[in-house]
């Protein structure tokens, strides 16, 4: 075991070794749909972590920002190019672009059927959907989605940072499908 005198960050070469285990690690497609979030930083943050997470494809819905406006390029670092995207128009028509892909379509939101997002039907090939800053997934949406998911919060406000609640739900479900996996290098 190492001691904390000894810990040290990881080399480059290190990391990328590290990255390519756990993308070893990882079958599940993983899918974002992100509809008439208009702040570049937003999007920029949001593309980043779903770089971060491997997500094979960006689906834009109403008035979303595109990766291509300048201030994305900001928050996003270079990551723009790694993430495939479309604007595939109405969140209707999102949606139906996810079910073509043969994923299912979980929004994340504050609904009075939704669940905890620990709990959210997340195996498999999975798309999740996050609406704009002010008011969320629109109804269109919601009734598109197989099921609403929301990030329980203990504190004293009431809601996320949109890129943040993105990072957390595609973090949970990369997390969970590793959950279920031996440890890299092991077997």
């Amino acid at each position: 075991m190492t001691t904390p005198a000894e810990r040290k960050q990881l080399r480059p070469t290190d990391v990328k070794r590290l990255n390519r285990d756990w993308r070893r690690r990882t079958e599940a497609r993983l899918g974002l749909l992100v509809e008439s979030v208009t702040q570049p930083f937003n999007i920029g943050s949001i593309i980043r972590s779903a770089a971060v997470f491997g997500v094979d494809h960006l689906w834009l819905a109403g008035n979303a920002t595109p990766p291509t406006h300048r201030n994305v390029a900001k928050t996003a670092l270079g990551t723009e190019r790694l993430v495939p995207w479309e604007h595939a128009g109405t969140p209707a028509e999102a949606a139906a672009a996810v079910r073509e892909r043969g994923l299912r379509l979980i929004a994340i939101e504050l609904t009075t059927d939704a669940v905890p997002l620990h709990e959210a039907p997340l195996d498999g090939d999975v798309c999740l959907a996050v609406g704009g800053e002010d008011h969320g997934c629109s109804p269109a949406l919601l009734a598109a989605a197989d099921a609403v998911a929301y990030i329980p919060q203990i504190g004293r406000v009431g809601s996320l940072n949109v890129a943040v609640a993105t990072a957390i739900a595609l973090g949970e479900a990369r997390r969970r499908e590793w959950a279920g996996r031996p440890p890299a290098g092991a077997g």
